[in-house]
Formats: C-alpha cells, sequence, structure tokens
C-alpha cells in the first residue's frame, strides 16, 4: 500500500509506502500527479518516507512503477529518499540514470532534512526571487 499526499503549495508529492507496491498504488499517484500537474508546470519535489522499502506486489505493480516513472519524471524537480533500506542505494545510483530529478538519500530518521532539501531553492534559482522566497516562508 502507498499512502500518497501532496503539500500543494510547495509543490511537494509525500510517498510512504508500508506494503508491497501494487497497480492500484500507481494509478491512484498517476490521478493525484496530474491533478496537481493539470494547474502547475512542476512538481518541484517527491519525499519517499520508508523505513525499509516494500517491493513490489508482482511484476505488473513493478511494471506501473515503471510506467509512473516515464511519464512524470520529466516534470519532478527533485526526488527525497528518507529510508534506511540498504537496497534504496542501488535504485538510486539506478534511477539516476533514467530519471532528469536529482535525487538524494537521506537516512528514515532525517526525513525533516529530506523535506527541508526539497524545499530549497536550486543552485540555477535566485534566492532573491519573490516566488521562491514566498514558497520557501510558508
Amino acid at each position: 500500500m502507498l499512502h500518497c499526499s501532496i503539500m500543494a503549495e510547495d509543490g511537494i508529492v509525500v510517498l510512504k509506502p508500508t506494503a508491497p507496491l501494487t497497480t492500484a498504488d500507481f494509478t491512484g499517484l498517476s490521478a493525484l500527479v496530474d491533478g496537481y500537474l493539470a494547474d502547475h508546470a512542476r512538481v518541484r519535489g517527491v519525499l519517499i518516507q520508508a523505513e525499509s522499502f516494500p517491493g513490489w506486489d508482482s511484476l505488473a505493480g513493478f511494471g506501473a512503477h515503471m510506467r509512473f516513472i516515464h511519464d512524470h519524471q520529466r516534470r519532478i524537480d527533485r526526488v527525497a529518499l528518507a529510508t534506511d533500506s540498504t537496497a534504496i542505494r542501488a535504485v538510486e545510483a539506478l534511477a539516476t540514470c533514467f530519471v532528469t530529478a536529482t535525487i538524494r538519500h537521506f537516512p528514515y530518521a532525517e526525513s525533516a532534512a529530506a523535506l527541508a532539501w526539497l524545499t530549497a531553492p536550486r543552485a540555477d534559482q535566485r534566492s532573491d526571487d519573490p516566488q521562491i522566497a514566498s514558497r520557501i516562508a510558508n
């Protein structure tokens, strides 16, 4: 099961997998993200919080995950992985080959630091930009 929410003011999608991921999980996630993207150009970041990675319930669940990444990765700026899973290092290394988002790993206990990184201005954005300053202040 994948608990999904969006911090709309910040453009941050928060994902909390608690059981093996299913096709239905990614159908719901796609609907949430597509709804947000209907009114916004990009998703500022995705925060994935999981003490350990639960895997997928089937090959179809894995395929749905890959389709979600394929369909949305160009409109996501950053991905923060807040997890203690040792397998995530391999996933992180592999993902950097296929996605345009910047990916960073944090220990699970440092989920707040992961969220702070997602909301911080990117190096290619001016910190004196009023829109950025407004989003960070909120």
